[in-house]
């Protein structure tokens, strides 16, 4: 079984579990702090993916990482589960699932725009807009990315759709026009 396919069994049963108890804001909060730690520190998802490092050394960095003062308890009982069946490698995919299945459970839109600079908030206002009327939801949350190799304009994307409306694209359309017609008159 994939990874991705293990870690969206793992998230859906934590979130139904946090559910259950009233606990799902808790327990989003630290799967998003696990998130954001594997994201700022690589060497976090190394340790966790290394195959020659033990379970229990594992679980005891966990331990350290989300202590019990400030961690949900169900949060850390999960992780002593994953770390028991040596599946501490899925556990940075389970925390980006369980925030997917959470945007889902509470029908929040996930977008995001990418520009070459940053957006004022009538821009901000006119993509979330957009992005209601796509989606179809009310609650969206806007992802901001700056990429100067747009050159202007803007891409936005939403679930599997994208929106391409860059200068750079244009002129890549454009080029391809220029040598397919070239290439017509040639032959």
């Amino acid at each position: 079984m994939s990874n991705h396919r293990v870690a969206s069994r793992y998230a859906k049963s934590i979130l139904e579990l946090s559910l259950e108890k009233g606990l799902l804001e808790e327990v989003h909060a630290d799967f998003q702090k696990l998130t954001a730690m594997a994201k700022s520190n690589y060497d976090l998802v190394l340790l966790l993916n290394n195959p020659v490092i033990n379970s229990e050394k594992k679980l005891n960095v966990l331990k350290a990482l989300f202590p019990e003062k400030s961690t949900q308890k169900m949060t850390s009982t999960f992780f002593e589960i994953v770390s028991r069946k040596s599946r501490e490698k899925i556990l940075v995919d389970v925390a980006k699932e369980f925030e997917v299945q959470y945007n889902i459970h509470k029908s929040i839109q996930v977008a995001e725009v990418t520009t070459t600079t940053a957006i004022s908030e009538e821009q901000r206002a006119a993509f979330v807009d957009a992005v209601k009327q796509i989606s179809g939801l009310t609650d969206v949350q806007l992802v901001e990315k700056i990429n100067p190799d747009l050159i202007g304009g803007f891409v936005l994307k939403v679930n599997d759709r994208q929106l391409d409306e860059s200068l750079s694209s244009k002129l890549r359309d454009l080029r391809s026009q220029f040598i397919q017609n070239h290439y017509e008159k040639q032959y």
